[in-house]
């Protein structure tokens, strides 16, 4: 861990890996440390936005007091569970790529325990890390110059719910109706860091 100076008003906690970003942000989720205004998860940091007058000398000394163990990296926040109709684009290709059969493919990902780690790319975009490594595949060789809004994909280690049509270079494996981003929602965002969840299929 390495911790940084970011600016006046923020602390930025460099981390070995992804998991432990979500255990340092479980962590701090479970007991906030007091000066600590928000908490923004990254792939591999966590930026702390201090109130002012918080001394980011205290603040760095009690997040490298904080253990990044194992169970922590699981997340502990709310589940929510999407359902999910698996007739994306490239459920095929996903299939080939990872050498399972497309029933086999959704079988995995509605079994699979995702957690979200960070958000970014567009608002209430969540980057959901799950437990089965054969789910992991690369990005699309060329991005589409639309993706529609409620697509669920995968690429690299994550898999993600489009909020909005945009455009995207994920693999597409489905999509939902859910609502991911909604304005007039307290919070707005669905899947936030530390957010727990369930992908279901829907015939």
């Amino acid at each position: 861990m390495r911790v940084l100076n970011c600016a006046d008003t923020g602390v930025l906690v460099e981390v070995a890996d992804l998991a432990q970003v979500i255990a340092l942000g479980s962590a701090l989720e479970a007991d906030p440390l007091p000066g600590v205004a928000d908490v923004v998860p990254a792939a591999r940091t966590v930026l702390l936005r201090l109130e002012p007058g918080t001394d980011p000398a205290e603040i760095t000394a009690a997040v490298t007091g904080i253990p990044l163990s194992a169970e922590a990296s699981q997340g502990v926040g709310e589940t929510v569970t999407i359902p999910v109709h698996y007739d994306g684009e490239d459920l095929d290709d996903i299939a080939e790529l990872t050498g399972l059969s497309p029933r086999e493919v959704v079988r995995a990902h509605t079994s699979a325990a995702w957690t979200v780690a960070f958000c970014g790319f567009a608002p209430g975009f969540g980057y959901l890390v799950g437990d089965d490594p054969r789910l992991h595949v690369p990005r699309r060789g060329e991005a589409r110059t639309r993706v529609p809004k409620g697509s669920v994909a995968l690429a690299g280690e994550f898999t993600g719910v489009y909020p909005r049509s945009s455009p995207g270079g994920w693999q597409l494996l489905g999509r939902t109706d859910a609502v991911t981003w909604d304005l007039d929602r307290n919070p707005p965002g669905l899947l936030r860091p530390g957010v727990r969840v369930r992908f279901e299929e829907v015939v």
